[in-house]
Parts: structure tokens; sequence; C-alpha cells
């Protein structure tokens, strides 16, 4: 069941409608106390707590909870994806919606639709509606359903009824060779979309016009893991009948195919293939697309998978060869080139030097690369031709309308933020659309929406907003931006590549504060930045960029040979993709704009589930905040006085039919004939501002009551002060560019009035970046380069940032930890690099004993006396005939260390007799107590083994002052026996350890791999 409320104006109660399973409506009253309990309210500009995010993500949370998808802030639609089907975009709610005013009925995508389309009728100027949030969001349904709703309600003729079928039927046809699944998104839009829908004089559609943008053809050759390529590959191969996969050389298991397997993910729950093949096939007729296109545009896509299953070998020279001909033979016929030139194509390359050309055969790697792109470029071309005949057939026709006096309703649906775990040029491309939407949302609500206040002189509150436009500058400025490094990096000529792409990054924007590379960053940073990836921060948080791969899809060339079998060619991606960005950006900015706002409740594409951190992430990003601080500080309408006495002077005598006086006062004549009140309305220097959409309605309503009497043309015009603040800017940008040229001509003089702002600048934002960029431990040696005149300053806080750091420091190490540093740096210098336990045994803590005080025999404390066992642990000693393993405990006093077998004291061991320590270089716990020769008391050397020998070792070393006596030997360890005959440990690796007498009476120690 489905419930949606309701407010009518002028009452004070809220309708609940309900839908119930046989789809019939029935209306229920209830108190709006209750409802807004449960459900919030409909607009967040009614929320009390309006300042407080949290208060609006908990009226998100609870309209979520009740299936009601849709809340306003203002004139801005939020629509939550509620990841199910619901009861609410049918043809009787079309009709619901038509014709009503904006507040006047619940939140809907209808009502958006209708009030834009209303917009476009009575002030004929063209509108846009601006999709925007992350993958999986609900934009490109959200389109879908605007779509719908201008072609079940306008009015139409038998030409504009196929023309809607057209506008519809273009969806299907562009999901499927435009999405793919996502890691995020089943049906994620893998491109941009802006389409006009063009009105004539009477609002009836009579044409229409679809711009694309920056297709991800990466996604042809290569998808993630979990991830598909685009629907129509899937989509042939399941739903073609066998004669056209006959006919295509195809076989319908997508396994089968190179290009199709490499995100292993064949098959989707949520999707039929099948199905959708179907409503492809129908959707390609109902636009236009003849029996012989289609059959062309199959050959295209089946020539793709054919590419991707294209084998090469390499001869004994390095030269490569096709080895699979049966492939190279289906691909040429679909394509309808020569076999042999394609065949040279794909392992030849042509090169031209001094007006000769030259062939040259590609290696193993070049051909592959080669294959790839053309498969790219294949389907790139080959989508924009789709495009390019979808609009042929959503053409404005001549017939029907000479396109003078034409309005448009642009939809804006373009791809959302994205944050992979592995971002490259295509992410980068995405996130840099996103910043200049991002941009223009500002520009068009949160900035001129305070700006025209302020200029105005209305009081409200002052709203801060977050300014993306020194991210869109880093991105996009001429000569110093990435995009044109990108492109000289590109076109330079010489050895390129990724790396030498990103220094010149480095080069260029080091100290940026939005910009950051592994060799800029700080130590922290370091950590989780890889040496091929920079770091952006956007609007929307930090992103890391890998650069594999950017020159060569910025470049989007094939080899010239491959160009004249396919004759094509392009330009570089990147500023393409810019150029098409800009006009964009030039056609959002010449229309009225409408928002609508989507957010995705949960990653797993659940329905009911509602995820508070990803749901606060998203209102940040796309700055509903804001929106809705300027919304609620401010009034719900505005219109300039000559618009608004243009519009509404019939309701007043006075007014009627001119006023020749100043506007200010005609305004001010009308609005008291109409009987507004004080606190509903204020006029500001050029414009009249009402507070509650009521008033407006009613106002509305009366002219609507007017009109029959009315027998002139009704037109209302928008003009507002963007010239005058766009040359003020202009003139302030002027100035400022004046006296930093001034500053830097001057820079190597004294301080003086030419070059004291610019001096100025330059060490306020050293200091600035300073603060920012200061070393977080005693261990990092980054500091920013100071400008010339603050050299001595740099490195006098250099040194006390240092002290300070230090200080710090010491004050934090406790006395334990310090004896523990001391011995893993004693056992760091005498192992490391030497020993194949060295890295499990010094990342372990080193214990004071290894042995407990209650399994040291008491009658041995006894006998020790004064000497205090320093350190205990259990080991293992090897007799001098036969190598038998004895165990024993050694335990270490300040003086001498003991071998004791349980009551008795067996050997004793002085440090001052000590001549050294020798261990082997493996993974074992064996070591040797070297002894002098000429000492009768010792018996010689002691051969012993500890599972603790890194610890044991360097705490004996430390004790008896021989750490420069410890020896690490490879392959074998030569001892003494007694009488001065002479022992052999020998060691090696195996698959198991094992201590054992070998040959020649060595011993065999076997250490583990």
């Amino acid at each position: 069941m489905h419930c949606a409320p309701c407010w009518p104006t002028g009452c004070n109660c809220i309708y609940w409608k309900e839908v119930d399973v046989e789809g019939r409506v029935r209306i229920v009253m209830e108190s709006a106390l209750t409802a807004r309990d449960r459900v919030g309210v409909q607009d967040f500009v009614l929320l009390e707590k309006y300042n407080s995010e949290a208060a609006l993500i908990e009226n998100l949370r609870r309209r979520f909870g009740e299936n009601l998808i849709y809340t306003y802030i203002g004139s801005v639609l939020v629509s939550v994806n509620p990841y199910k089907e619901l009861e609410m975009y049918s043809k009787q709610q079309m009709e619901r919606y038509r014709g009503v005013s904006f507040y006047e009925i619940s939140p809907h995508i209808y009502a958006l639709s209708d009030n834009t389309y209303r917009a476009m009728r009575t002030e004929r100027k063209d509108q846009c509606i601006m999709i925007s949030g992350e993958s999986g969001a609900g934009k490109t349904e959200a389109s879908k359903k605007i779509l719908l709703y201008y072609t079940v309600t306008c009015p139409i003729n038998e030409h504009m009824a196929t023309l809607g079928d057209r506008l519809l039927q273009s969806n299907p046809v562009l999901e499927a060779f435009g999405n793919a699944k996502t890691f995020r998104n089943d049906n994620s839009s893998r491109f941009g979309k802006y389409m006009d829908v063009q009105f004539d004089f009477r609002g009836a559609p009579v044409g229409g016009h679809i711009l694309n943008y920056l297709l991800e053809k990466s996604r042809v050759v290569h998808q993630n893991h979990g991830e598909r390529n685009f629907h129509i590959f899937y989509q042939l191969l399941d739903g073609g009948d066998d004669d056209l996969l006959t006919t295509l050389a195809l076989e319908r298991n997508p396994q089968s195919y190179n290009y199709l397997v490499k995100g292993n993910c064949p098959r989707l729950s949520s999707v039929s293939d099948k199905n959708n093949w179907k409503v492809v096939m129908k959707a390609l007729s109902v636009i236009g697309f003849t029996e012989e296109e289609v059959q062309k545009l199959l050959d295209i896509i089946a020539s793709v998978l054919h590419l991707g299953n294209t084998q090469f070998g390499e001869g004994e020279e390095g030269e490569t060869y096709i080895t699979t001909e049966t492939q190279i033979t289906h691909l040429a016929k679909l394509l309808g080139v020569d076999v042999s030139a394609l065949r040279d194509a794909l392992t030849h390359k042509k090169l031209t030097a001094k007006g000769e050309e030259m062939i040259s055969p590609l290696n193993f790697e070049q051909a592959m690369s080669a294959r790839d792109a053309l498969a790219k470029a294949v389907y790139g071309r080959t989508f924009t031709w789709l495009v390019e005949k979808i609009n042929q057939s959503l053409a404005l026709k001549e017939i029907y309308h000479s396109g003078k006096g034409c309005t448009v309703i642009g939809l804006l649906d373009i791809y959302g933020f994205e944050v992979l775990q592995h971002n490259s040029f295509e992410q980068f491309c995405i996130n840099y659309c996103n910043e200049k939407l991002q941009q223009l949302f500002i520009e068009l609500t949160l900035r001129s929406e305070q700006e025209e206040y302020e200029t105005e002189g209305i009081a409200w509150e002052t709203v801060q907003y977050i300014d993306n436009k020194i991210i869109c500058d880093l991105i996009e400025e001429k000569h110093k931006g990435i995009i044109s490094i990108l492109d000289e990096e590109c076109l330079r000529p010489g050895e390129t590549c990724d790396v030498s792409f990103l220094e010149k990054l480095e080069d260029t924007l080091g100290g940026h504060p939005h910009f950051v590379t592994h060799k800029l960053a700080n130590g922290k940073t370091r950590r989780v930045m890889s040496r091929e990836e920079f770091r952006l921060l956007h609007y929307a948080g930090e992103v890391n960029y890998n650069v594999n791969g950017f020159l060569d899809k910025n470049n989007d060339l094939l080899n010239r040979n491959l160009k004249e079998v396919r004759t094509m060619q392009m330009d570089e991606a990147a500023t393409q993709f810019k150029n098409s960005l800009m006009k964009l950006m030039e056609i959002l900015m010449s229309k009225e704009p409408s928002y609508v706002r989507c957010i995705k409740p949960n990653d797993a594409k659940q329905p009911g589930r509602f995820d508070e951190v990803l749901v606060r992430h998203q209102v940040k990003y796309l700055g509903l905040m804001e929106n809705l601080r300027v919304r609620r500080a401010g009034f719900a309408y505005r219109r300039c006085f000559e618009a608004f006495l243009q519009r509404y002077k019939p309701l007043c005598p006075e007014t009627w039919p001119n006023w020749h006086g100043r506007l200010a006062d005609g305004v001010s004549t009308l609005v008291n004939h109409l009987g507004y009140k004080a606190e509903e309305y204020k006029l500001g220097r050029s414009k009249i501002f009402i507070r509650f959409p009521k008033t407006l309605f009613s106002t509305e309503d009366a002219l609507q009551a007017k009109k029959p009497e009315i027998v002139i043309t009704i037109q209302s015009a928008w003009r507002g002060m963007k010239a005058r603040r766009r040359a003020k800017r202009r003139r302030q940008a002027a100035e400022l560019i004046r006296k930093l040229i001034k500053g830097f001509i001057y820079r190597h003089e004294e301080y003086c009035p030419e070059n004291e702002y610019f001096l100025d600048h330059v060490r306020c934002s050293f200091l600035k970046n300073l603060r920012k960029n200061l070393p977080k431990s005693v261990l990092d040696q980054n500091w920013p380069t100071p400008p010339p005149s603050l050299v001595e300053t740099s490195d006098h806080l250099r040194r006390l940032h240092m002290r300070n750091m230090v200080m710090k420091y010491c004050r934090r190490v406790q006395p334990e930890w310090k004896k523990q540093m001391m011995q893993k740096v004693i056992a760091s210098e005498i192992f490391k690099d030497q020993k194949d336990s060295y890295p499990q045994g010094v990342g372990r803590l080193f214990l004071d004993s290894r042995l407990e005080r209650e399994q040291i025999n008491l009658k041995v404390v006894q006998t020790l006396g004064n000497d205090k066992v320093q350190y205990g642990v259990s080991v293992v000693k090897y007799d001098r005939r036969g190598f038998k393993p004895r165990p024993r405990q050694l335990l270490l006093t300040n003086t001498f260390a003991v071998l004791v077998e349980r009551t008795k004291i067996k050997q004793r061991v002085d440090y001052t007799a000590l001549r050294g320590i020798s261990v082997s270089s493996l993974s074992d716990g064996m070591f040797v107590l070297h002894m002098p020769n000429e000492d009768n008391k010792q018996k010689g050397d002691v051969v012993l083994h500890c599972d603790h020998v890194i610890e044991l070792v360097t705490k004996l070393a430390m004790m008896a002052g021989k750490v420069n006596y410890v020896n690490v030997s490879p392959g074998s360890i030569r001892f003494v026996l007694a009488r001065g005959k002479e022992g052999i440990i020998d060691f090696v690796r195996g698959s198991e350890l094992k201590v054992a007498k070998g040959k020649r009476g060595h011993l065999l120690v076997v250490s583990l791999f």
C-alpha cells in the first residue's frame, strides 16, 4: 500500500491517500500533528530546526519509511530511490498534478514537471530540469518519469503522438547501448545525456534533440570484478534467435568472449536480458530504424565480440601475427572491410618520416593495444551514430512548425559523482562534470539567491556555502589546468608517459590546496597513496586518480593504417569533453532551471534500508543544507517590479491598463489593493518579494478569474542584475590582476607600494599553506619551499616546530618502552637483513624473562647467591659426543650465564671469557657460545637451541658487552669440541624443521623454507 500526504491550500488538516491492492484510492483525514510526527513535513522549509542537518536527515528517513520518496526544499525536489515499484505513477496521478499550483499538493516528480511546463507556457522562456545524484540514486528513472508525463499530458495530434512514442522509446535503446552493471548500480548510465524537448506555441511537443557526453568506451575491453560490459552484448546473446546468431557467427554463452568475462558477471538476477532484447528491438522499430540499419548495427556489435577473441602470436624476430584466422574472417565480413587490410592494420603500423611512409611491425603488446583501441573506437563511433539517428527521428518537422518562437524544456541526466577503488581517466572526467554542475547549481541558486537579496536591500541571514570554483579552475584553467597539462604532454615531441604527466602536474600544481601526489604529500597521506596517483579534493570529498592510461585514453587515437580501414579521426578526449561541457553550461545558463536532487538510501540496493552515513554524505555534496537555509531565510517568490506589475496590473483599476509613475509606486498600489499584509511581502529596490506561496496563489487565482475579461497578450519578463554584477566582477578582477602583475615585476625590489600587495600575498599564501602542511611526525622531513623574503623566518619556524615535536614525542615515551626500543635497536644492528627469522622475532615483545619464578629451582637460586637472575629461558644443549639433545635452562646474570639441569648448575660461562656468539642466517634457533681453548675448566664451545633466539642473543650480547662479537654465518658454523677438536654445524633449508647428526660427523640443522 502506498501513502502520500497532501496539503490543500487553506486547510489545517492533512489528507492521507491510500491505494489498496486493486488500485482504488480512498482519502482519509488525519490531524496535522499526528501526520507530521509520523511522516515528517513535505517541505524542508517547514522544519522547525532548519539549521540542523540531523533534523533534515531524520525527516528524510521518516518519509522514506512511509514510502514518501519526494520532499521539497522550496522549488527543489529531493527524491530518494525506493528500490522497488510504487503505485504512484499512473495516468490518474498525472491528472491529479496537472495544472495544480506547485505547493498545493504533495511533492512529486509530476508536480515539478508540470510546474516547469506551465512556467515555459506562461513566461515563454526556455526551461531545464537538472537531475543530479550518485550512481544508483535514480536519475535515469526520474528523467523517464518526466518524459512520460509530458507525452501523456501535453496536447497532441497524430504526428505528436508518434513523436511522444519515439521520445519514450529512445530510453531503452540508449540504456542498452550506454548503460551497464557497475558495483553500485545494475543499470548505471555510462554516458551523459542532455535532451531538449521542443514545444510549439500551444504547448505541444514537436521535436527533440539529444546530446551525449563521454561514453565510457574503456568498458568495452575491460570491466572490474562484479561489473558487466554494456547491456546490448548480453541482450544479443540471450535474446537473439538462432538464425541471427548463426549469421553473426556467435554462440549464446557470454563466457566464450574475452570482452565479457573480465567482470565475471554474465547474468543478473534483477534483469532479464531476453525480455530487454525484445524491448530494444521494438524501440528501434518505433524510432524508425529500418531492418537493414538494425542488421548493420548488430553486425558491428558482433564484430566487437569477435575482435575481442582475435588472438596474436609472436615470431622468432618479435613480429606479431594473427593466430585466429576464423575470427578475423568473421570480423572483416561484419565490418565490411578487406580481410588482408584488416590483418595488416592489426599487426603493423604506418609511420611517416621526411615525407616517406614506412610500415613497421607491431610487437605483441602493441598488437593487443591496437586491437582494443579499434574495439573502443568502433563502439564509440557506433554509439554516436545511434544518437544521430535518434535525433533525426526526433527532429522538428518544418511542416508543423517553422521553429520560430519554439520553446524548450531540457532534461539533464548525467553521471553522478564516482569514487571507486581504482579511479582512472573516466572517473576524472565524470567528477569534473559534477564539479561544473555543482558550480552551476551554486551560481544559479545559492549565490544568486544571496546576492539578489543583498542587491535588493532585503535583510536576511547570510548563508555560507561551498564555492568549488577553485577546483574547476584547477582542472580546466588554460595553460595551468590539469586538462591543459594533459594535452600538452600528449602533444609534446619525444618520449612521454603517464609518469612524466604526473611529474609535470607536480611541477605546475605543487602547493595547490586541492592537489596532492605521493611526492607532495605528508607521511600519513603517503601511506595510503601509490606513487602513480594524484589526489583532488572535490566538493564531494577526496578522490585518488591513478595516472596509468591517462595519456592513451586522452589521445584516443588509432594507428594510421587502422584509421584508414575505419576512416575515423578524433581529438584529445579530455579537451573534447571540456569543450562539450562548456557548451552544455552555456545551454543550461540560458534557461530557467529546476532541480531534482536524487539520493541513494543504501549501497546494497535494498528496499526499506536507510543508511544514515551514506545519506549524510550525499546531503553534504548536493548542497541541500545551504539551499534550505537560503530558502528559509528569504521569500518563496520574487519578481521585478516591471514583470509583477505587467502580469497582475489587470487586478487593480489604478494600474490598468497602464501605470505611468514609478514602478515601485505601482507595485505598492497594486498590493495594497489586493489586501497584502505587511508580513506577507517586502518591496526591494527593483523587485517585490512574497513570503508565503498561498499569497501568490490567491493572486494567481484572481488573475485566472480575470482573464476572460482581458483581450491583450500577457507577457512576463524576468530581468535580473547579472550583467552589472558580471561587469563589476570583471573590473575587480582586472584591478587585482594589474596589482599582481605590477608586484611580480617589482618583486626583487625593496618593499614599496608597487610590490606590497604581491609580496603580502606571497607571504600570506606561504604561511597559510605551511599551516595546512606542517609535518606531523619527527620522521617527516617535508617542508614547503618559502619565498625569498621568508627564508630566514621559514628556517626558524622549522627549527621551532621540530623541537616542539621532539619534546612532545620524548614526553610520551614510557620507561618500559624505552627499554624495549633500546633492545630492538640492538637486535636490528645485529640481525637486520642477515637472519631470516629477524622480522618475526623483532616484531614480538621482548620479555623480562621466559621463565616464571617458580620454574627456577630454589637450590639453584641459593647457589647463585647475590647474583640475581636477570633473564631465563628454556634451551636445548647438544652434547659434543653424538650431539644428543639435553633440555636445559639458560640463566643470565649481570656477570655470567649458567646452564642448569633441574637442580644442578652444569656449566658456567663468564662474560669476560666469552669469545663470541655465532648464529646461522636461516630461520632456525641454533646458536654457539665460543669459549677460550686454553681454559681447562671449559669443555669446548656450547651448542644450544632456543625458540626465542633473536631475543636471547640480543639480551646476552648486551649484558656481556659482546654486541660486536655476534657472527651471523651463512651455510655452516665451526666450533671447538673438547681437547681442541673442531666440529661443524651445517644449515640447509627443507620442508620440516630437523636437527640430527649428518654425514662426516657434522650436525645437520634443517630450517623451513
